[in-house]
């Protein structure tokens, strides 16, 4: 692999549209493909964001019945250097946060939710 390939990360989502505006409005994605309702794609750099609706191959059944869905624990994390400006700037745009910021000797953290309950980490290292 390429230092300078893609780095893709698929994400279930329930309203592929809906997330689609979620991610170029407020983390500044560029679209790519767009396949609305079934699958559209955004990057940032070197990440590409897969954004796969119910319809997309992605979210047929497994052989065991077991439909994929949105949500869990796995995020997409970004480094920024002023994180309550970040939380003021998407507060102000009516995004959903799942926690009050978290501090460790790490740095600060706070988890925003996208429309179709996947994470987004917000990281304010340490010292910066």
């Amino acid at each position: 692999m390429s230092t300078d390939e893609l780095v893709s990360v698929r994400y279930m989502v329930d309203d592929v549209a809906a997330a689609l505006d979620f991610y170029t409005t407020h983390f500044g994605f560029e679209p790519g493909i767009v396949a609305a309702p079934a699958f559209a794609d955004v990057t940032r750099g070197r990440l590409r964001l897969l954004l796969s609706g119910p319809a997309s191959s992605a979210g047929r059944p497994m052989t065991d019945g077991t439909v994929p869905s949105p949500g869990g624990w796995n995020r997409i994390h970004f480094v920024v250097d002023d994180i309550d400006a970040e939380i003021a700037r998407l507060e102000a745009a009516g995004v959903t946060f799942r926690n009050e910021m978290v501090s460790g000797p790490g740095g600060r953290q706070i988890l925003v939710v996208d429309p179709a309950g996947n994470f987004v980490e917000l990281f304010e290292p340490a010292g910066a």
